[in-house]
């Protein structure tokens, strides 16, 4: 085997880890690929979500503060029909830069996550930010063609079609 084809079979071999490792240990869809440009759009419009769902009455808001630092930078803003809207009180507003970034929380370091399409949102068309499937298209439709074929262990021993 030559040195080229091994080293191809090695990254195969790590590409087709690596997705195992995101879909089935992380029950991820996603990568996030890109890098943040400092526009500051993901500090406005921000749904709160908690174990209940999307937070929508101010009163449970107060709850979440004592349960953790990064709900006291937020500022309520307005409602709709998703829920409550915040903003983050941590961005400058002339620069656009987060002032405390170095010591930012996990949930603004982990920006984006897939969960925002669960909810509804979407990213700026100019986030430097994207989230790309970890499966193609081409690979969701074959694995749901080759389980619309697979016969059940009934039609196997009654040799029945589908």
């Amino acid at each position: 085997m030559t040195s080229d084809c091994y080293n191809d079979t090695i990254l195969l071999m790590l590409e087709k880890l690596k997705k195992f490792y995101y879909t089935k240990v992380l029950g991820k869809k996603y990568y996030r690929a890109g890098a943040c440009k400092g526009c500051g759009r993901c500090c406005h419009q921000i749904y709160v979500k908690h174990s209940n769902g999307v937070i929508q009455e101010e009163k449970d808001f107060e709850k979440l503060k004592h349960q953790h630092r990064f709900y006291t930078y937020l500022k309520v803003v307005g409602k709709d029909e998703i829920g409550l809207i915040f903003e983050c009180q941590n961005l400058d507003k002339e620069t656009h830069l987060c002032k405390i970034h170095k010591t930012r929380p996990g949930i603004c370091r982990r920006y984006p996550q897939e969960e925002i399409f669960a909810m509804g949102g979407a990213l700026s068309k100019d986030c430097g930010y994207k989230l790309v499937p970890i499966e193609s298209f081409e690979e969701v439709f074959e694995k749901v063609q080759k389980k619309g074929t697979k016969k059940t262990l009934w039609d196997k021993m009654f040799n029945r079609d589908k």
